[in-house]
């Protein structure tokens, strides 16, 4: 049985040649089932894992549809959503890669760049407009592009775009779009109630699942270190051990959340290792300069958040290190995904602490396979003359929660457990009674050394407070002094009650009124608006 080559999907010339200089001569798996369907015009969800080539499997069938034709002004041809700027930008330059013969136009449009050049190339007209969510919409309700052109709609890591908060952007998307085109949905991972959402953006889709979702790639040696404690000191000195231990030549460090990715990229730099931190905080040039430092070689480690789980195709990543397991099971197969890709072998490694040991259990029984055990000689006997880590307190965000985490929408895993709160909760519950108690101790020491009230002192002894320029004004005005005020006689209760039942009771203005008795005598006529003077001219007849 003769191989399949990318020669017998019936491609282009041009897109055969930029497929050769690329080093491709085989399609993958996902490539072989999915280019031919694409070609013809049909919906397809593609599940295959990371590294198998899913962003060639629809790009060189989409250049090819989009060789005939032409784009016009403010109305691309074919719309390509991503989830984060680092995918978006990858499938860029995938694009630019395989059709560099063709004279086709793309526009990318991302957050934390400039829209100048971006909007004069829409202005013109492009084929293939690849954004993340957010950026599209705004520039589509300030009028700068149209959808009604869209032949294909593309979305990528499409589990991630419709579990992470962007069901409501990619609902008033498609209902923007013709409703004659041609949908593909494409990710590693795709799980159940996910497919039947994707179903209402597809008609009749060929599903293409070469392997099972949950599978990591049989060239990626998996290793676990289990930790005898939780402290983050004693984290951060193992995941040096074990780096130092395995001869790394370049690797990803990932963290749960933000403010780990920064504090653990600068606990290596200190000690000597070559680091620098991703995330979704730092400005887009610094992540895009690091991304290409780490790409060139010129940067050892990379310590990234979640965001950099997706997208980043860097053929020669030797290296994943997790610094704990994510938040989300699925997660771990896109991380340890970094590693091993196009045929080559990688390793990773994930520590596990006594408190993670049951969301590791989580990741073991989705991957249904054994993980081999690893602990870097003399590193537990450097943990236990480790002196513990100083607690700081952290700010927490709105609600007393951790805003730092990158999950989905609600900082939730699917099993619909908040992992983050659970400790927090705890601590408070143990720290209540304490404070009761300190509380009430306070209050009694009050009580027992409550000294007897003195005599009070005579108004005319006390000190008397110098007088600024407002009690100037207000002796002027003839006021009375504070200490006169003081000393008329409160009115009591009863006598306010009956002061205020006298006005709801008291008859209309056309009564005067002489002091504080009412004179049941008509008031004399007065001209509105005048006063008691009234113009000679009015009492003329």
């Amino acid at each position: 049985m003769t191989e399949t080559t990318f020669a017998d999907f019936g491609l282009a010339e041009n897109i055969l040649k930029a497929v050769l200089e690329a080093g491709y001569s085989i399609p993958t798996p996902i490539q072989t089932e999915a280019i031919p369907h694409i070609l013809m015009g049909g919906d397809v969800t593609g599940i295959a894992q990371t590294g198998t080539g899913k962003t060639a499997a629809f790009v060189l069938p989409m250049i090819q549809r989009l060789s005939t034709g032409r784009a016009r002004a403010r109305m691309p041809r074919c719309l390509i959503l991503c989830p984060t700027r680092e995918l978006a930008a990858q499938v860029a330059e995938n694009f630019e890669k395989y059709g560099k013969y063709l004279k086709l136009t793309m526009a990318l449009l991302i957050g934390g760049v400039s829209f100048k050049e971006q909007e004069g190339l829409l202005q013109r007209g492009v084929d293939v407009l690849i954004a993340t969510p957010g950026r599209l919409m705004d520039q589509f309700d300030r009028g700068k592009l149209l959808l009604m052109g869209v032949e294909t709609l593309i979305i990528d890591e499409a589990d991630r775009m419709l579990d992470m908060g962007f069901i409501p952007d990619i609902e008033k998307i498609c209902s923007k779009l013709p409703a004659s085109r041609q949908t593909l949905l494409f990710s590693a991972t795709f799980p159940t109630d996910i497919q039947r959402l994707a179903k209402t953006f597809q008609k009749d889709p060929k599903k293409i699942e070469v392997a099972r979702p949950t599978d990591a790639a049989q060239t990626i040696t998996q290793h676990v270190v289990h930790l005898p404690t939780n402290d983050g000191k004693a984290r951060r000195t193992a995941l040096r051990r074990v780096i130092e231990t395995c001869n790394v030549k370049n690797g990803i460090v990932f963290c749960n959340r933000k403010v780990e990715v920064d504090i653990v990229a600068a606990s290596l730099s200190k000690h000597g290792h070559d680091a620098a931190p991703i995330h979704g905080d730092l400005p887009q040039s610094v992540r895009t300069e690091t991304l290409q430092r780490f790409r060139d070689g010129s940067l050892k480690l990379l310590v990234a958040s979640d965001v950099a789980a997706r997208g980043l195709d860097i053929p020669d990543v030797g290296h994943v290190f997790n610094f704990g397991p994510p938040p989300k099971d699925e997660d771990y197969i896109h991380r340890i995904g970094r590693t091993g890709r196009a045929g080559r072998t990688g390793e990773s490694y994930t520590l596990v602490g006594p408190a993670d040991e049951k969301s590791w259990g989580f990741v073991l029984k989705m991957i249904k396979q054994d993980v081999k055990s690893f602990m870097p000689e003399g590193l537990l006997e450097e943990l236990k003359d480790l002196p513990p880590e100083e607690k700081r307190d952290r700010p927490a965000g709105r609600g007393g929660r951790d805003r730092d985490r990158e999950r989905g929408p609600r900082g939730r895993s699917e099993r619909g457990e908040s992992r983050e709160r659970g400790p927090r909760r705890r601590e408070r519950s143990e720290e209540a009674p304490a404070a009761v108690e300190a509380v009430e101790a306070i209050s009694d020491v009050a009580v027992i050394t409550e000294a007897p009230a003195e005599a009070p002192v005579a108004r005319d002894e006390a000190p008397k407070r110098e007088r600024g320029p407002r009690s100037d004004k207000r002796r002027e005005r003839g006021d009375k002094p504070r200490a006169e005020r003081s000393e008329q006689p409160r009115m009591e209760r009863t006598e306010r009650t009956d002061r205020a039942s006298d006005k709801r009771e008291r008859p209309s203005r056309d009564y005067k009124r002489k002091d504080d008795d009412l004179i049941l005598e008509p008031a004399p006529e007065r001209v509105k608006g005048f006063g008691s003077d009234i113009p000679s001219f009015l009492k003329k007849r």
